[in-house]
């Protein structure tokens, strides 16, 4: 992929609960995310070549990256209107930005493997739907390592920094708080108290200080309770790794999400 003189941001975003951009009832509850996705484009200020998903839907036991040149739709929720399992984001894939991924991952010494067959999941097809609803952008998704190592999450965003400026935006998709059992009353104070610290930790840190403390996140306050399963977390390293050292902003924040859960989204670079 060719070089340009800009050089494009990542993001982690917080994605929602599964289809919800085409459920109407959650049209309100869902708007500041919503607003949130919709700024992007004009954030970025020029339109990227592709989008590199690594959703916290796909788990692997190595890193591995789609490859189909037209991904097909993979419903991974349940429980949702019967409308919701026929909907269609029909970006197409990219097999170039597949192999390249793929070169770079391996040279940087993190073997990759390639999956043809994988569609898009509800991690990548769902935030994608709002930023970019007419499906014209390239969509490649990589996943995650099964292990939730967070020192080769960093590792590989460092890896696939360069394709920041070969008109790749890298996204990573997850929340910033996981815990589904607990999305009431009973969540509000953790969900806070584990914002404030990934906030502290992304926006507000040196660079050396932000990898340190997310290096070892678990002692962060309420981290297990808010990632019981940090696969919704793991996201956030590859983006992080990719502006290593770059300033981050917090994009997208409320704390009523699901009326009690605190949520945020980051910029990085």
């Amino acid at each position: 992929m060719t070089n340009t003189s800009t050089k494009l941001p990542t993001y982690f975003l917080s994605h929602g609960g599964g289809p919800w951009p085409w459920i109407s009832e959650q049209r309100e509850m869902y708007a500041p995310l919503a607003a949130s996705l919709r700024a992007i484009p004009a954030e970025l200020g020029v339109e990227p070549r592709a989008i590199l998903c690594i959703s916290g839907h796909w788990e692997t036991a190595a890193f591995t990256v789609q490859t189909s040149p037209q991904p097909s739709m993979l419903y991974d929720y349940y429980g949702f209107p019967a409308h919701t399992y026929s909907i269609q984001y029909p970006a197409s894939g990219s097999p170039e930005l597949a192999l390249r991924v793929k070169s770079l991952l391996d040279a940087a010494g993190q073997p990759t493997t390639t999956d043809a067959e994988r569609g898009y999941d509800h991690g990548t097809f769902s935030p994608l739907a709002v930023v970019y609803p007419e499906a014209n952008i390239r969509v490649v998704q990589l996943s995650i390592r099964a292990d939730y190592d967070p020192a080769a999450h960093l590792s590989v965003g460092r890896a696939l920094a360069p394709l920041r400026r070969e008109g790749v935006l890298i996204v990573g998709s997850g929340l910033s708080y996981h815990n589904l059992s607990a999305l009431g009353s009973i969540g509000r104070e953790p969900s806070r108290r584990f914002d404030e610290w990934l906030t502290e930790t992304l926006v507000d840190s040196t660079p050396e200080e932000r990898v340190r403390r997310l290096l070892d996140w678990e002692q962060a306050p309420s981290a297990r309770f808010a990632h019981p399963r940090e696969d919704h977390l793991i996201p956030l390293m590859v983006a992080v790794g990719a502006a290593e050292q770059e300033p981050a902003t917090r994009n997208y924040h409320e704390d009523s999400f699901y009326g009690a859960i605190t949520a945020s989204s980051y910029c990085f670079g």
